[in-house]
């Protein structure tokens, strides 16, 4: 049993002590699902072997009452099977596999986009030991381009990135969260990709309307506000220029549409109108 309710906590921290990481974002939410509290060892990118006391060269990494136990994943296996008497995190196979489908959806449209707008902020708010390791290690993984480059037109992509979101917007404007009417680990998984850009972003990713906003605020405000920590900056704001792509479906979303019940021609005609143009024509 965690010992005086704590497990010790491996952060990953830019200069400001902001977490960074959508992996350890995603483990400290799993942790205080658990009801523990965190136990937190700070640091940077550089030195993690040397904290973690040779047990791991990357992070997430958490000890339990002197055991260690790595991997976003594994952590979270452990939690439920250690404590099954405290709240779910995964709870059913299929919820793994489903989290890790949406997250790997999730990586593709948004965080590899937004690596790229941001990356130079991504090093400047790291700890300054961190800059060179950050330089060298994602200049290799974006084919040795210099991280000056990869940020070029940034301006043009980032409007580009909300539209790829409908997905999630259409299954979220149907249910309060993705655990239905309370969060799970799929909404910690998800919801770690907007923590790490607000951790990143030096200019919003979001307008001030997406209708995603609502989870988004409601998750960043869970358990004593703890996606409101010193050092992240504001989702939303961006403005958008004439020719930017729509944000956002602003009609009913076809996305939506596969998940709702059909009742009879009542529950199913504003999608109906929607797609036949009938309420386009109504307009005019």
């Amino acid at each position: 049993m965690a010992k005086d309710n704590k497990i010790t906590f491996y952060d990953l921290n830019h200069e400001s002590g902001c977490t960074t990481s959508p992996f350890v974002w995603a483990t400290k939410y799993a942790i205080k699902h658990k009801g523990f509290d965190l136990d937190v060892v700070p640091g940077g990118f550089t030195g993690i072997l040397d904290r973690t006391q040779g047990h791991s060269e990357r992070l997430p990494a958490i000890q339990d009452d002197g055991e260690w136990i790595l991997d976003s994943w594994l952590i979270a296996e452990y939690l439920d099977e250690t404590y099954p008497d405290r709240p779910t995190l995964i709870g059913d196979p299929s919820v793994k596999v489903l989290a890790q489908f949406l997250e790997t959806w999730l990586w593709k449209t948004a965080i590899g986009p937004w690596m790229t707008c941001y990356i130079l902020e991504y090093r400047s708010r790291a700890m300054e030991k961190d800059h060179q390791y950050i330089t060298e290690s994602r200049e290799r993984m974006f084919g040795n381009q210099k991280l000056e480059d990869i940020a070029k037109g940034r301006e043009d992509r980032l409007p580009k990135v909300l539209p790829e979101l409908e997905l999630l917007r259409g299954i979220l404007g149907q249910h309060k969260w993705l655990g239905g009417d309370t969060p799970n680990y799929a909404d910690y998984r998800a919801l770690a990709v907007f923590l790490w850009c607000a951790s990143v972003a030096d200019i919003p990713p979001m307008t001030e309307d997406d209708p995603l906003r609502d989870w988004i605020d409601r998750g960043f405000d869970l358990y004593g506000g703890l996606g409101r920590i010193a050092g992240m900056s504001p989702l939303f704001g961006l403005k958008l220029r004439e020719g930017d792509p729509e944000p956002f479906a602003k009609g009913p979303s076809l996305v939506a549409g596969l998940v709702k019940r059909n009742t009879g021609p009542a529950s199913t005609r504003a999608e109906t109108d929607h797609i036949t143009g009938k309420a386009e024509k109504a307009e005019a």
